[in-house]
């Protein structure tokens, strides 16, 4: 049934895109998550529009049309990604590669329970769900290192687009179980339905339930020397556009980091 939501998903939103490539100078058209990187585009709207840009934004909750989308030309830039996840699908797609346009922020992932307010609180034997985003993986199990659950082999790479978790665990003192079965939108509905003991979701998803990542999770990620920044990506012949310009010096300025800071309270940070 996620399966075929997700799939009704992604048609919909593709029959949105069909045909809407705009050739008007004066529009950007974005392809972007809910949040928090749709709503940072609204506030970007209005500083668009003193700029002589008017913003059309398409919103969706799949993460894997909008890179093949921008390839096509079927609109302008994308922004709904962190750098290791555009990696990943440039080693996987060398002839439609994208490039970063713009960093604009992090949302720090964080380890949730139903049952446990604190660290010392987990048991041996605890199931940890992670998403199926390989590209997450690393990121995941580095958290679990910091929060002092496992240690990591000393030369691992976490943003290895081929990161694999059980190679690259030294020690596992609580025998921890990890699933990886869940699509990343998902994330916080498994959490709801208590499907595990132990989650590792991305910030996004935790806001768009209506949860806080600073109050509600039981360990955040550090946002400082994060390789996992939030960005606009484009084809690489759009860079000097003007609307490509116009955008990032909007996204990337004063205005939008200071809209992130108050909005989001330290649950997404300005890079």
């Amino acid at each position: 049934m996620k399966k075929l939501f997700t799939l009704l998903t992604l048609i919909i939103t593709i029959i949105t895109l069909t045909g809407c490539s705009s050739t008007d100078d004066t529009e950007i058209e974005v392809i972007a998550t809910q949040l928090p990187h749709a709503e940072i585009l609204e506030f970007a709207r209005p500083l668009l529009e003193e700029k002589g840009y008017t913003l059309k934004i398409t919103t969706t909750s799949d993460y894997y049309f909008p890179n093949p989308a921008i390839a096509a030309k079927d609109a302008d830039a994308n922004y709904f990604q962190h750098i290791p996840f555009l990696d990943l699908y440039n080693e996987n797609n060398p002839d439609f590669e994208l490039v970063v346009a713009a960093r604009v922020h992090i949302e720090p992932i964080g380890l949730y329970a139903n049952a446990y307010d604190s660290l010392s609180e987990i048991p041996n034997g605890a199931e940890v769900l992670l998403s199926n985003s390989i590209s997450d993986h690393g990121r995941a199990i580095k958290l679990l290192e910091s929060a002092g659950l496992i240690t990591l082999k000393d030369d691992v790479d976490i943003t290895a687009s081929d990161f694999d978790i059980s190679e690259a665990i030294e020690l596992n003192p609580k025998a921890l179980v990890f699933r990886t079965d869940v699509a990343p939108d998902f994330m916080i509905s498994a959490y709801q339905n208590e499907e595990a003991d132990l989650y590792i979701i991305n910030s996004n998803y935790v806001l768009e339930g209506g949860l806080d990542p600073l109050t509600d999770s039981i360990y955040i990620e550090e946002a400082e020397n994060n390789p996992y920044v939030n960005v606009v990506a484009v084809r690489e012949d759009r860079l000097e556009d003007p609307k490509i310009i116009a955008l990032v010096e909007v996204l990337e300025s004063e205005a939008v980091k200071a809209f992130i800071l108050e909005t989001y309270g330290g649950a997404v940070i300005p890079s």
